[in-house]
């Protein structure tokens, strides 16, 4: 399978259906039998507990999370004041793990998961059944992100694991951000040897990617501390779900946040995603504060996330807590998962909302999914000179130096040497 001329979707897909393994300072690719290919159903079903027990037994303690068993810990983390007696100790029938790690706050049973399907309370301790265990690795433009104003050119050593809190009808990447670990046959993958892989290609930036980070959040801001000793940046592509806590520790170990804010509404949000639209803008807010690299990507989702009401209030939000200079990015929906009903977004739809938000004043707004679109290309806000020419994920022409237009010299925002 050729690295170059692959889709992201492409490779998600192939990457679910075979396995995508770690190996040496190479991609190895395996093939593992797909589940069509298993007659046997009871062989399917072994296999699969096979692998899960292989993974419970080898999981490591994850963070972020409180129990009923923990002393002094705060009631008010799992009820409300009206729920329980603040002089009384709230009596449980069974021991209880919260997960703090995102704001769907699983409250999770012994033997169970949380939503994400990749943290378990085994036996009392929350685990993570996801570190080390990367189910896809792949080098890819950083423009494929994308990130547009983050070392543009650059590679990106792109890895994921199982699990997402979300559950969003239109996910592209759904074969792995809706699966469980256990659907994926993989090894156990050190920190180090990440970087090490990294390192030996040449590539500047490791990127977590194609599922929702978070999930694996240990594993993430291990893999980041080891590549910043080596000069190696990290980025995180997120739906931006998580508690300020674990999104603290994330902004002081990564370089940048790409943030996918899926619509300007808590009813989709709620519909569509299973989630809400409060948290996300908090940690938007907050990767904002924290001065690390950000950029936003809002999918554009025909009928559903398009309206100019929806679209005028996401560029208000951005510019009035956010700033004018944060890239914003309007991607094409494609009918994917669980939305096959729908057309692709129309390109006058995606041309409509960048309009929009270059008239409430925001400097750089880009049409994602649109190949050979100008829109796709970086135009200086003083000027108005092309100053960065793209053709798909791939830099054609770059007018600018130190951060600096070519053309009138104004600095432009973003990460550039």
């Amino acid at each position: 399978m050729s690295n170059e001329n692959i889709s992201r979707r492409e490779f998600v897909r192939k990457a679910a259906k075979y396995g995508i393994f770690f190996g040496g300072c190479s991609l190895i690719y395996k093939n593992l039998p797909a589940a069509k290919s298993i007659n046997s159903s009871k062989v399917n079903s072994f296999l699969t507990s096979f692998v899960e027990e292989s993974l419970i037994q080898q999981a490591p303690a994850a963070k972020y999370w409180t129990s009923t068993s923990v002393k002094n810990s705060n009631c008010l983390s799992c009820h409300t004041k009206d729920e329980t007696n603040s002089l009384t100790r709230y009596q449980h029938s069974e021991e209880i793990i919260k997960c703090l790690l995102c704001a769907q706050g699983c409250l999770i049973k012994n033997g169970e998961r949380g939503k994400c399907r990749a943290r378990m309370n085994i036996n009392g301790t929350l685990r993570s059944l996801v570190y080390g265990h990367p189910a896809a690795i792949h080098i890819d433009p950083i423009e494929k992100k994308p990130f547009y104003h983050f070392l543009p050119g650059s590679q990106a050593y792109s890895l994921a694991t199982a699990g997402c809190p979300l559950s969003c009808k239109f996910c592209q990447n759904w074969e792995i951000s809706q699966a469980k670990p256990e659907d994926f046959s993989t090894r156990f993958i050190k920190p180090d040897d990440i970087v090490n892989a990294a390192s030996s290609e040449f590539v500047p930036v490791i990127a977590f990617t194609y599922n929702e980070p978070t999930v694996f959040t240990e594993y993430l801001t291990d893999i980041a501390r080891q590549a910043r000793k080596k000069n190696i940046r990290s980025v995180m592509i997120s739906c931006g779900f998580m508690n300020p806590e674990p999104l603290e520790e994330m902004c002081e170990t990564l370089s940048a946040i790409k943030i996918d804010l899926k619509g300007f509404s808590e009813d989709f949000y709620k519909n569509v995603c299973s989630a809400e639209l409060k948290p996300v803008l908090r940690s938007i807010k907050q990767i904002s504060r924290s001065k690390i690299h950000l950029e936003i990507v809002n999918l554009v989702v025909p009928t559903l996330n398009d309206s100019n009401k929806m679209l005028n209030s996401l560029a208000d939000w951005v510019t009035g807590e956010i700033g004018f200079d944060v890239p914003l990015h309007f991607t094409r929906f494609h009918p994917d998962y669980k939305m096959l009903n729908l057309s692709p977004t129309p390109i006058s739809t995606l041309e409509r909302a960048r309009e929009i938000a270059l008239k409430k004043g925001i400097h750089f707004v880009y049409i994602g999914n649109v190949p050979g679109h100008s829109d796709n290309n970086t135009y200086c806000p003083n000027c108005g000179k092309e100053i960065i020419k793209r053709s798909n994920f791939f830099i054609l022409e770059k007018h600018l130096t130190n951060g600096k237009c070519d053309f009138c010299k104004s600095t432009i925002s973003g990460v550039w040497n």
